[in-house]
């Protein structure tokens, strides 16, 4: 999922070095808009490496450690107050088997590192409702209300599709009629909001909520613009990342509690509701509310099966449920948990980041019709990438750089995937005659395993060729 790279580091980094990443801010240069992406979050990642460069703590892949190890620490949050809330909800035994899943499920570990806004959001609605049931425990403690608003705004200012669970839960506050702790709670929520939402964007745009506006109206545009699918999508996702036959247990267990636990069971449904009736289904958007699915499937489930006459009767078929479970939980976190995605990509980064001053790269993949974004936060430069492909032909490019000046012509070709890479050689260097061999980097095996299985997974070997008119020698040294 690009997204968790490309609308945080790269900006973010950038923005430490003076420069204004993709328009995001307004300048002298034409009238760049709102492009609907919250800058807090960002904005944090700004900080870290403006600190880091104040340092002059510059390696790119030492910085990102930290950045993983801090999200890393930050998701516990979700295990410790899932775990929490379960045995406040159901006792010990719900709780165990709930923090466990919520710590060893086969996605969690991988996502919980990465700057995905879909997942940084979850501590923040975990937390909140955390302290909403620390309210009613202590006699409606206004305090905890707010606080619980507050925390849960956050949410909304790292991923804004949280304010439909935002509203979930202030309507199931409303169904169990707490008026003045559903006030409360709002007012926390807008006091949060305001802040980090309303006040950042009138100084960077004129206007308050300028993002938030902007968000809402670029996806009611392209609702259809990216992958779209039945209103059972995401059910038929769940069902299967939860693995089944124990994704039915949760979902079993999730309807069976819903009048127990509203404040739980309503804001789920109301964001799975959404998002199912929504054109635009990636799949990363469900994540949000997965943890709490898992919380309320094992209050729901345990409860029910302690009272089944089948299950008691057929102890040794629910053991093999979730033996079976285990079993491909496992394989599943043993094969993703250590996986370094699209490492091709990264790792031609870093290595070209020994080369200084390069002032164009080529990308070549003539098999298919676009090119993916490469990762200039590893090498380290700012630099124009020019593409070929089956529409963007080596003609139609050449046409292209007759409009560049010397210096901008590539320094680095990067041809993607090596099928008949001797013809694709000699065609590119009779635009750049000066090109050599330089090094092959290869994707991660499950990279390399999911491009085999849908060439539409852009993650092919990719093969450097060096230009010795402007390198002429190869650097061995490492970075």
């Amino acid at each position: 999922m690009q997204d968790d790279h490309f609308l945080i580091i790269e900006q973010a980094q950038a923005w430490s070095e003076g420069l204004n990443y993709n328009n995001w801010f307004p300048d002298s240069h034409g009238s760049p808009q709102p492009d609907g992406h919250s800058i807090f979050y960002a904005g944090l990642h700004f900080l870290f490496f403006l600190f880091c460069g104040f340092l002059h703590f510059d390696d790119p892949q030492a910085k990102m450690y930290i950045i993983r190890f801090f999200h890393a620490a930050f998701s516990l949050i979700t295990v410790y107050y899932g775990y929490r809330l379960t045995e406040k909800l159901a006792g010990k035994e719900s709780a165990k088997l709930s923090g466990l899943l919520l710590s060893i499920f086969w996605i969690m570990p991988f996502l919980s590192v990465r700057n995905l806004v879909e997942f940084v959001c979850i501590p923040f609605m975990m937390g909140g409702l955390w302290y909403i049931y620390k309210a009613k425990e202590s006699q409606g403690n206004v305090n905890y209300y707010l606080l619980a608003g507050v925390i849960m705004g956050v949410g909304f200012s790292i991923r804004f599709q949280t304010a439909i669970f935002i509203s979930g839960t202030a309507i199931a506050l409303l169904f169990l009629k707490q008026w003045k702790p559903v006030f409360i709670f709002s007012i926390g929520v807008l006091l949060s909001i305001v802040l980090l939402q309303g006040i950042i964007d009138y100084f960077i745009w004129g206007y308050p909520f300028a993002e938030a506006i902007e968000y809402i109206r670029y996806n009611m545009a392209a609702a259809h613009s990216y992958i779209t699918g039945p209103w059972y999508l995401y059910l038929l996702l769940l069902a299967g990342i939860l693995i089944p036959p124990v994704s039915i247990f949760m979902f079993v267990g999730y309807f069976r509690v819903w009048k127990k636990h509203l404040l739980i069971f309503l804001p789920v449904l109301i964001f799975l509701l959404f998002h199912s009736i929504f054109p635009n289904k990636q799949e990363r958007f469900i994540l949000p509310v997965v943890p709490f699915i898992i919380i309320l499937g094992v209050i729901g489930w345990v409860g029910y099966v302690k009272k089944s006459e089948f299950w008691n009767r057929y102890p040794v078929l629910l053991r093999s449920c979730w033996a079976f479970f285990w079993i491909i939980n496992t394989v599943g976190l043993f094969a993703v948990t250590p996986m370094y995605s699209k490492k091709a990509r990264v790792e031609s980064m870093v290595y070209l980041s020994r080369y200084k001053n390069i002032g164009c790269i080529l990308q070549e993949d003539i098999y298919h019709s676009g090119m993916p974004l490469m990762p200039m936060y590893y090498l380290s430069q700012w630099v124009g990438a020019g593409m070929i492909t089956n529409e963007q032909t080596q003609e139609v490019y050449a046409k292209q750089l007759r409009y560049v000046i010397k210096k901008r012509y590539p320094h680095f070709v990067l041809f993607f995937g090596s099928e008949n890479l001797k013809q694709r050689v000699n065609k590119v260097q009779k635009l750049l005659p000066e090109i050599v061999y330089e090094t092959t980097i290869k994707p991660g095996f499950i990279d390399d395993l999911l491009y085999r299985l849908n060439p539409r997974n852009s993650n092919q070997t990719i093969i450097i060729y060096r230009n010795t008119e402007f390198f002429p020698d190869k650097i061995s040294s490492t970075p």
